[in-house]
Formats: C-alpha cells, sequence, structure tokens
C-alpha cells in the first residue's frame, strides 16, 4: 500500500456501554468492552491490537464520517456536537461513541485528487 492522500479527517471510535451488564460473551461476536477503542481516516477502524470493528456496526458507522467528510454537522442527525455522536450496534448490545477530528488534510473531491 502506497498512501499518497493527506486525509481531511481522523475518526475514533469508542465503546461506552455493554448490554447485558457488560458481558459481551454471548451477546457480541466481537468481543467488545468498554473502553475499546478504534481510529481509522478513510481505512477501515482498527484497535490497539491492529483488529477491525464490528462489520455490522461499520455499516452505521461509514454514512456517518462520510456526512462528516462532506461537511455535514453531526448534530443534524443527534450528535451531541458537530463532530460526535453516539450509536448503538445493529444487534443492540454494544455503544459507541463516534468523534471526527480535523486533519490539515483538503477535502477529497473539492481537491480534485481522484482526476488524471
Amino acid at each position: 500500500m502506497k498512501k499518497w492522500y493527506n486525509e481531511e479527517y481522523a475518526f475514533e471510535i469508542k465503546v461506552i456501554a455493554v448490554s447485558h451488564n457488560g458481558i459481551t460473551e454471548h451477546h457480541c461476536r466481537n468481543g467488545e468492552e468498554v473502553g475499546d477503542k478504534y481510529t481509522c481516516c478513510y481505512g477501515c477502524p482498527v484497535n490497539s491490537e491492529g483488529q477491525g470493528i464490528c462489520q455490522k456496526s461499520m455499516m452505521l458507522l461509514f454514512p456517518l464520517m462520510e456526512a462528516v467528510r462532506s461537511g455535514g454537522d453531526l448534530m443534524n442527525l443527534g450528535g451531541d456536537t458537530s463532530f460526535s455522536k453516539e450509536l448503538m450496534c445493529p444487534d443492540g448490545v454494544v455503544k459507541y461513541r463516534l468523534t471526527a477530528k480535523k486533519l490539515d488534510g483538503e477535502n477529497f473531491h473539492k481537491g480534485a485528487f481522484y482526476k488524471e
């Protein structure tokens, strides 16, 4: 892999709650625990052990990340701030907080990086 684009945003996804009294065994296939953190820019979120986030949860996270990347305000989608929002996994077991951080990169589309 040869990363050539300086991303505009970085994202952190943190596990803030787990139903079933905090026990994920037999409830969460990924084994999420409160305090687990995943980070990414455009690639898929991974934790400090190099493990990826749950695929089902990624289906919910990606549109929110794209909203931020395109100048959106997460408060318009129920977020706590313009750059953070809590969401529950599709299985109703793990609650995450997505937080975006603005970096120095230019917007991919406005910067026309995709053009030859």
